[in-house]
């Protein structure tokens, strides 16, 4: 009964990270692509205290130094 129980969790931890993969992908599709027109615009949308420094170094290198 026992080895079932760990084939049933290797299973089901194996499923949760499939559907976080599936997951990931997903919303990076819907994401526009850095540098472009529309990502320098979200990007001003977004309070600049929730910007990475990669998304900064970015900003500054696609939307303000064209």
């Amino acid at each position: 009964m026992e080895t079932m129980t760990i084939s049933a969790t290797r299973l089901l931890k194996r499923s949760a990270l499939v559907m976080l993969s599936v997951a990931a992908v997903a919303l990076m599709g819907c994401a526009p692509e850095v540098g472009s027109d529309a990502w320098c615009e979200s990007m001003k949308e977004k309070p600049k205290g929730d910007w990475t420094s990669n998304e900064a170094a970015d900003f500054a290198k696609y939307c303000i130094f064209k």
